[in-house]
């Protein structure tokens, strides 16, 4: 059947080229007739086809388009009505090719419309009809338009491209020059270059260390073309062979600090890359298995896998395993946050492949990061085996556990988690910690269930990660602010801060009057005794009677408990007040805020105010001796009126004395007991009551005793001020112990004088007993002229002693006073204010 139609279609090629040559009279025996009818038959079994799909009904449809656009609507109509019948048409007899035979007469018409526009026919398939016989050349193009008008009138074009299948011989040596310069096909190298991206060294192509790459052997004979390619493709191999190689190392020394679980997460990303990396290699090794074909083939399709295709393949593989590789270098000396911290770096990028790779490395990576930010903010606990958090715990006594207990390390905080949520992180573990270890309390347990429930996140493992940083702040902030204020009621109700802090104000500052003064008047004796001489057991037994007898005995037994004696190391010559001093027991959890280094700066505050109690309770000692006098001053009529006179100038200078020191000590008392120690009390107590946390708490408790101690001259820069002061006190206490002899002295005098009246009385008496009146160097003893020279001595002593001691007090008030002025601390120039509020001591530093 098959013969039967191939001599049917030669016998209609036979007769096709007998009726077009039948214009020139060529007969079959002609060799003109021989020639077109290879050259048919060539045609006809040509492999060259069109570049359109086979699709019958899109030829047509462009065809009726064509034919409409022309305005030739009629003439598309009659097409459309023949199409359907054409297309109709199936079974024995019908054309089955019906697409290639629209095809054609699409190019036909197309052709002929280029002819009749004048465009050069010698671009286009020539009339059969008009090949010269002897050149070839088609005549229109010798003879002119004239002849090519009437050459397109046969209507059948032969194509003239390859008439000697030129291109099936170009291709045959193109095969044979792809063997000549190939010794290895292509799909060997194909394999090899596969062999390589996995780590494997193939038959050609193999690592070389030197290179410290893969690499083709020079040996090999393979274009120039094909090396560098292969070159190209074997960097996805050097890159694997370094992202490999760091897995292994890392997974093979894991229990070691080094790489902790930050760096295990890490490792176990990149074999997940690596696994969907392998995939592709498998597909990839498949399709090598199927023959390269050659460029004569039909090479735009089939199941093959060359290397230029490979390189297409590579391309995003090449891409993240670069950025893998750059990570692995990156990494190689970071873990924990630091590691984490470092490829978040590499995932601020553009490109929306790299972006997407790196985010959901990096929700890998970060997953034992953020469990133990969720373990710490949630339970307090730091589960952090190998030094990879951020929070760095180290082992400390209960006291110094919310100071020195926990801190932050800088090195290890990722960038995506800022300053302020690390430091909110801090503090809610801290606080955690801080309940259970020094307060012994569990409720904070609730807080963190409630604090989970209000930010809307889940507490199992995994419910945070890279990316969900809203929610990581969102559950930090709810976890520190209802932790944070369970910690303060515990800190206020059961342990009652505040009213510990009264207690440390009205015994430790000398805020309770009445128990200070009572105290003062009861120990005075016993601390003007040496120190190493004094009993500590019998001044804590006065300091219970000071406390029984004054309003301190209304105070919570709990805390009259914890006040207690101290005595300070002391030298020789020390007195009992130099050393004496209160301490205040502030025990767990308490010593947070009273630790050792705030209780000593409480312990120079209390000697302060002790020295400035001293000097004011030693002038009202002053006082009350030197007011008596003046109603027994009657006494000194008898005397004579220099020494008179004397005596009254003594104790007008001692008067005066006295009055510039009670105005001095008043002033300055009133100024540390009202400006200093009453508004700092109120700031801190303000300061309290909106303190969010215990940072707040020991914030507000540091500037209030940081004020107290610039306020009272007890700051680094008032040192001068502080020394001149305590000179001052000195001074005083000199006064008063000048003024209990002078008085001691005149009183004296006065027993004298009326015993030498009686005397002068019973001088006729006999004399029964020898009295101490009749002892060598007693004033009486000497008789009246002689009382009055020793008085008058002892008056002219003790009025120049009380002028020395004037002018050195009033030089040294001058520079104190000098000094106020350029302190920086404002409140110190009110201070000066209130002692020269009359300007007197200006002015006479002006006449001066």
């Amino acid at each position: 059947m098959e013969e039967e139609d191939q001599r049917k279609v030669t016998d209609l090629v036979i007769e096709l080229v007998r009726r077009l040559l039948s214009q020139q009279n060529t007969t079959p025996n002609s060799p003109n007739f021989s020639q077109s009818l290879r050259y048919a038959f060539r045609i006809l079994s040509s492999r060259l086809t069109p570049s359109v799909s086979p699709d019958a009904d899109a030829v047509a449809e462009s065809i009726k388009r064509r034919l409409a656009t022309q305005g030739n609507s009629s003439d598309a109509l009659t097409f459309a009505d023949l199409y359907t019948k054409f297309a109709s048409k199936n079974g024995p007899g019908s054309v089955n090719n019906k697409w290639a035979v629209l095809y054609l007469l699409k190019i036909i018409s197309e052709d002929r419309k280029n002819a009749i526009n004048g465009i050069d026919s010698s671009v286009f398939l020539p009339n059969l009809g008009l090949i010269d016989d002897e050149t070839g050349i088609d005549s229109r193009v010798l003879n002119g338009k004239e002849n090519r008008d009437n050459a397109w009138k046969n209507g059948v074009l032969l194509v003239s491209k390859d008439p000697e299948n030129l291109r099936e011989i170009s291709f045959r040596e193109f095969r044979d020059l792809v063997k000549d310069e190939n010794e290895v096909t292509e799909e060997v190298l194909v394999r090899d270059v596969l062999y390589a991206c996995q780590g494997i060294d193939g038959k050609y192509v193999k690592f070389d260390s030197n290179l410290d790459g893969y690499a083709l052997s020079d040996l090999v004979k393979v274009p120039r073309a094909t090396r560098t390619i292969i070159r190209k493709l074997c960097e996805l191999g050097w890159l694997f062979r370094k992202v490999k190689g760091y897995i292994s190392e890392s997974m093979d020394s894991f229990p070691a600090e080094d790489v902790g679980t930050v760096g295990q997460a890490f490792c176990a990303a990149l074999q997940d890359e690596l696994s969907e990396y392998y995939k592709l290699l498998a597909v990839l090794e498949a399709q090598s298995m199927n023959p390269v074909p050659l460029v004569s083939e039909n090479a735009s399709s089939g199941n093959y896998l060359s290397l230029r295709r490979l390189s297409v393949w590579f391309a995003e593989p090449m891409v993240k395993m670069r950025l893998m590789a750059v990570l692995v270098d990156k990494c190689k000396a970071l873990r924990g946050g630091a590691m984490a911290g470092a490829i978040h770096l590499h995932a601020q990028h553009g490109d929306p492949l790299v972006h997407d790779f790196m985010r959901r490395l990096l929700r890998r990576v970060c997953s034992p990061l953020f469990e133990m930010v969720r373990s710490w903010v949630l339970e307090g606990e730091l589960e952090d085996i190998f030094a990879e958090f951020f929070i760095v715990g180290q082992p400390v006594k209960a006291e110094s556990l919310w100071r020195e207990g926990y801190r932050l390390h800088a090195g290890m905080l990722p960038l995506f988690i800022s300053q302020s949520i690390a430091q909110r992180i801090l503090r809610t573990g801290k606080s955690i910690n801080f309940l259970r270890v020094c307060c012994d309390d569990r409720g904070w347990a609730d807080a963190a269930t409630e604090a989970v429930a209000a930010a809307g996140v889940t507490t199992r493992r995994g419910g945070l990660g890279y990316g969900e940083t809203d929610a990581l702040e969102s559950l930090v902030m709810e976890a520190a602010k209802r932790i944070d204020k369970h910690l303060l009621d515990v800190i206020y109700k059961r342990y009652k801060f505040k009213e510990h802090c009264l207690a440390i104000k009205r015994y430790l500052l000398l805020g309770q009057g009445d128990f200070v003064q009572y105290l003062m008047d009861i120990v005075g004796p016993e601390l003007s005794e040496p120190a190493n001489t004094i009993s500590s057991f019998k001044l804590s037994g006065l300091l219970e009677s000071a406390i029984r007898s004054s309003n301190a005995q209304y105070d919570d037994p709990d805390i009259l408990d914890r006040l207690r004696v101290k005595m300070m190391p002391h030298g020789t010559g020390d007195r009992g007040w130099d050393v004496f001093s209160l301490e205040y027991d502030a025990r767990v959890p308490l010593d947070t805020v009273f630790t050792e280094s705030v209780m000593t700066r409480y312990l120079r505050i209390f000697n302060f105010l002790w020295k400035l109690r001293r000097v004011e309770h030693a002038l009202i000692g002053a006082w009350k001796t030197m007011k008596p006098n003046c109603i027994t001053s009657h006494v000194y009529t008898k005397l004579q009126r220099a020494v008179k006179m004397q005596l009254l100038s003594t104790l007008r200078r001692c008067q005066v004395l006295w009055d510039e020191m009670n105005h001095f000590v008043t002033n300055l008392q009133y100024y540390i007991m009202f400006e200093v120690l009453e508004v700092s009390w109120s700031n801190f107590s303000n300061e309290m009551e909106v303190a969010k946390d215990l940072d707040d708490l020991l914030a507000a408790h540091e500037k209030y005793l940081h004020s107290i101690v610039e306020k009272s001259l007890l700051g680094e820069r008032s040192q001068t001020l502080y020394k001149s002061l305590f000179v001052l006190f000195d001074l005083v206490l000199q006064f008063r112990s000048h003024a209990d002899r002078l008085y001691e002295g005149i009183h004296e005098l006065q027993a004298r004088t009326v015993e030498s009246s009686s005397n002068s009385r019973d001088k006729n008496k006999p004399r029964q007993t020898k009295d101490k009146s009749s002892e060598p160097g007693s004033w009486i003893s000497e008789g009246r002229k002689a009382l009055t020279q020793r008085a008058s001595e002892f008056l002219q002593n003790m009025g120049q002693d009380l002028d020395a001691l004037a002018t050195e007090y009033k030089s040294l008030l001058e520079g104190f006073l000098a000094l106020l002025p350029v302190q920086q601390h404002i409140d110190l120039k009110f201070l000066l204010f209130r002692l020269d509020f009359t300007e007197f001591y200006t002015r006479q530093h002006a006449t001066v």
